[in-house]
């Protein structure tokens, strides 16, 4: 093995795992809003180090032997570093609003920016996992800051609420992923994903079976598909705002990337027996998505069922089990997150007379006659969710359904557009409250220059003008997807 082979390879893992071991160290001796501000900065600037170093192997296609490290157990392929990017991005966002959230509820802590960088550092070996012992330690990596981060707000009664749901159920799924990755390597005899797929290469066994279904069965929970969903609302609402932005963004990337690869390399010799699976499970999400949301009157809950609407959709691309609907997926990944962190920083803006946050739909009423450009742009994230012309939002949408057409799953397509039109009400709603009902005169507080650039940045990749990316976005999903799905 070449050791400085392998450890440039993963340079972006040790350039977050150093930084926030020397970022904790810092941490103990930061006194005031100030240090841990300072703190936060610095974890933004690794975070923009980290997109840097990924930037070469996304773009010359780095795949097969070049991009093996430590045997075969992690991989630095152009597929990885195109998740990496989206995961960095959004980990950044969340950063950068989080001082201003905190600070009003005398919570900043210089702890939050180092467990995100910690999170990040598990999420980038999930991306780059080819071996499931790779695949458990990022996960696991990942989802123990995830924890902490969800009760950060220690004297807050729902935040405590969130991380100890999320960690119950979390160690549920993390002991079904577990029991169906030690069926797999007993049925196949390894942990390796060349090794399983190889192993997996004639007819599959009852064993086999039952450990792929509990492998989907641990990773379904993660992105919180249905029928694994039940978590979501109740952490996204309980947990902050900047940390619910983070859930609903970076680790979602993570869980889908890791699940394209498990299912396409590690389970690419039986799609017959996982298809149905991913069908019947994007057809519930879509489904359970959007009727969920139609009755939620908080505005993190029904984003939260949006995110699972959203996972539906996407999962529709893996469906296909081509070249072109991991494609689709890509870049509807990359469309997503600029919705979700739009979303996310317009409901950070809207605020009272002192500061606190609006959450409520009804609080938002008559928005647009008193603060403008925030109604427009959250609008805009609206409409774009839900898959309307000419927003950015419908070609994410249009290339998975494009991509299940043309691998011969016409029903699933058909299913999922008119699925997307009753998602379309709860979006509407939330435009028709602002637009049309009277004003309430709830949300008057003001916003840092932060918070206004990073909804202006959003809001323009969702607008129309997000078209004229299309070309360089479908190249580097297509040098992406072309490391898994070579010949597809």
């Amino acid at each position: 093995m070449d050791w400085s082979h392998s450890l440039r390879l993963v340079a972006p893992e040790e350039l977050l795992s150093v930084s926030g071991l020397v970022l904790l160290l810092g941490s103990a001796w930061a006194k005031g809003k100030r240090d841990a501000r300072a703190i936060t900065w610095l974890a933004v600037l690794t975070l923009a180090i980290a997109a840097a170093l990924v930037v070469k192997p996304l773009w010359s296609g780095l795949s097969g032997e070049a991009a093996n490290a430590f045997d075969g157990l992690y991989s630095g392929d152009a597929f990885a570093a195109f998740a990496k990017l989206l995961i960095y991005a959004a980990a950044g966002a969340s950063l950068l609003v989080a001082p201003v959230f905190f600070e009003k509820a005398r919570s900043m802590r210089p702890e939050y920016p180092v467990l995100v960088l910690f999170a990040v550092a598990g999420m980038g070996m999930m991306v780059s996992a080819t071996d499931m012992l790779t695949l458990y330690v990022g996960l696991e990596l990942n989802s123990l800051a995830a924890y902490v981060l969800a009760a950060f707000l220690r004297n807050d009664q729902c935040s405590a609420e969130a991380g100890l749901k999320y960690f119950v159920l979390g160690a549920l799924a993390s002991g079904i992923l577990l029991f169906g990755m030690s069926l797999t390597y007993g049925f196949t005899g390894t942990t390796s994903f060349t090794g399983i797929a190889a192993a997996l290469s004639g007819e599959i066994s009852t064993g086999a079976l039952f450990g792929l279904v509990f492998v989907l069965a641990g990773l379904a929970f993660k992105i919180s598909a249905a029928p694994f969903h039940m978590w979501t609302p109740d952490v996204y609402e309980g947990a902050p705002t900047p940390v619910t932005m983070f859930f609903a963004s970076a680790p979602k990337v993570a869980a889908l990337a890791l699940t394209i690869r498990v299912a396409l390399v590690a389970f690419g010799t039986q799609i017959a027996a996982w298809q149905q699976i991913v069908i019947v499970v994007s057809l519930m999400s879509i489904v359970i998505g959007a009727l969920g949301a139609i009755g939620q009157s908080n505005l993190k809950r029904l984003l939260a069922y949006s995110s699972i609407n959203n996972v539906g959709f996407l999962l529709i691309g893996l469906a296909a089990a081509t070249r072109a609907g991991v494609e689709g997926m890509l870049v509807y990944l990359a469309i997503y997150v600029a919705m979700t962190v739009g979303g996310f920083v317009a409901l950070l803006m809207l605020k009272d007379r002192d500061g606190n946050q609006v959450e409520q739909i009804d609080q938002i009423a008559g928005l647009s006659r008193e603060r403008k450009v925030l109604a427009l742009c959250f609008a805009m994230v609206m409409f774009s969710l839900a898959g309307i012309p000419p927003l950015f939002g419908f070609w994410g949408k249009f290339v998975v359904f494009q991509a299940a057409v043309a691998a011969g799953l016409l029903p699933l397509a058909v299913i999922g557009i008119a699925a997307s039109v009753i998602g379309a009400f709860y979006y509407l709603k939330v435009v028709k409250v602002m637009y049309f009902d009277e004003p309430a005169g709830v949300v008057v507080g003001k916003s840092d220059w932060i918070h206004h650039a990073l909804l202006l940045i959003a809001a323009l990749f969702i607008s129309p003008l997000g078209y004229l990316l299309t070309k360089c976005l479908g190249t580097l999903a297509a040098l992406a997807a072309g490391t898994l799905t070579p010949g597809a």
